[in-house]
């Protein structure tokens, strides 16, 4: 087993794939002409996380307070290499993992959460405001909120919040007050229930929730996935593994990542994306955007207060099964990383959540460490990729976005 601790394989810079993608992003358009939701993005978001939302700058620098908090948390995050899971597989290529799961908030998650706290501390917010599907992000919001001296809320998917009781408690010890959405805090949640008293929730709904409470009580915002600026910080996860794999003389053939919004598997394969490396991105088939959602534009969140972007998508109205890996749930996935899926330079995979649980279970037993539900996805499609004859003898590295210590009820059996 290889782990990889030293400080300095933390980047100095976050990269920026917009110059670098095959064609220019297409921008975001208002909903509704009327009423921009563009500028609306003005009032609620931190103006440096608007900033960086919208630069064509390949690089941007990490505060320094950013990198420290950085290394609180855990970061650099290890590379280790999954014999056990190669002996298991019969694999004769080498398995590495990259652990997200090692950082304090135990997921990827915290890692845009910090410096958007930081830049709306700077700018003298008080209070923030942001949804979570499976509870990663609100926990990491929570703690950076709590990290930077500020208050946060958050609007947890309803059927989240009753299947995961822990989320909310270590939300709730990180300072959060936590709402299950659809609620009764926002009209929009009011009208929500008023159709369906038991609507499970979705995180297009809960987005809706979090956006109108930050505007019905002027806080900030917090973006969790999709966005540019969110892919952006998350790509210190691929350049520490650039920097580790070259430490060990290694490279990558294949990187294999889970996708919900898709700012986990952007933020680990964009900093290679002048390899040659194939990449592969697993989507649930329970919410299959990848192979029956469709490219275009549409929006970010059910009521369709935020902008629309372009990018696979099953409609903002899509109401998933009530699986557990509720981080892949989101009905779309970030427009960068759907052009290069529409481009053809990443390939995609959906899994289900019975093949997905499996991988759970192999991955515990064979390497000790029990993944997030979301993860699990991607281990499935990883144990798939190297069962295969034609892969053998690959570098195949695994994004694990996230331990699963909080979800056992995941496992049934």
């Amino acid at each position: 087993m290889y782990s990889e601790q030293n400080v300095d394989i933390i980047p100095e810079k976050w990269y920026n794939i917009v110059p670098d993608l095959p064609e220019p992003l297409p921008p975001p358009r208002d909903h509704d002409p009327e009423n921009s939701s563009i500028d609306l993005l003005n009032r609620i978001l931190p103006k440096e996380v608007l900033r960086q939302e919208f630069t064509s700058s390949r690089y941007e620098q990490i505060p320094q307070e950013v990198i420290e908090q950085y290394m609180q948390i855990g970061r650099p995050t290890p590379l280790i290499r999954a014999k056990n899971l190669e002996k298991f597989l019969k694999f004769n290529g080498k398995i590495f993992f990259k652990y997200e799961g090692a950082t304090v908030t135990g997921s990827h998650k915290i890692n845009t959460a910090l410096p958007q706290a930081y830049y709306a501390a700077n700018e003298g917010v008080q209070e923030v405001v942001t949804e979570t599907g499976a509870g990663q992000w609100g926990t990491a919001t929570a703690l950076a909120a709590t990290l930077n001296g500020i208050k946060s809320t958050v609007f947890m998917v309803k059927v989240s919040y009753e299947q995961k009781p822990l989320r909310k408690k270590i939300m709730n010890l990180y300072g959060a007050q936590v709402y299950a959405s659809p609620s009764n805090m926002t009209d929009f949640g009011k009208k929500i229930l008023a159709k369906d008293p038991d609507h499970p929730g979705t995180l297009g709904i809960a987005i809706s929730e979090a956006v109108q409470y930050s505007l019905d009580h002027d806080m900030r915002y917090l973006l969790g996935s999709v966005e540019n600026c969110v892919i952006t910080h998350q790509t210190v996860i691929g350049q520490e593994t650039v920097k580790q794999l070259e430490t060990i003389g290694e490279k990558a053939d294949t990187l294999i990542g889970c996708v919900g919004g898709g700012s986990n598997f952007s933020g680990f394969t964009f900093p290679f994306i002048k390899t040659d490396a194939e990449m592969i991105a697993t989507a649930a088939s329970e919410v299959p955007k990848f192979s029956r959602g469709k490219y275009a534009y549409d929006m970010i969140d059910t009521a369709g207060i935020l902008p629309e972007l372009k990018m696979f998508s099953l409609g903002a109205d899509f109401v998933p099964k009530s699986i557990y890996a509720g981080g892949l749930r989101y009905h779309g996935a970030a427009p960068a990383l759907s052009l290069l899926i529409r481009k053809g330079r990443i390939k995609t995979d959906e899994v289900g959540e019975s093949q997905s649980l499996e991988a759970f279970k192999i991955f515990s037993k064979t390497q000790g460490i029990v993944p997030a539900p979301e993860s699990s996805h991607a281990i499935a499609t990883a144990i798939n990729y190297c069962r295969n004859p034609a892969n053998q003898g690959k570098t195949v590295v695994i994004n694990v976005s996230g331990h699963g210590l909080l979800d056992l009820s995941f496992v049934r059996d």
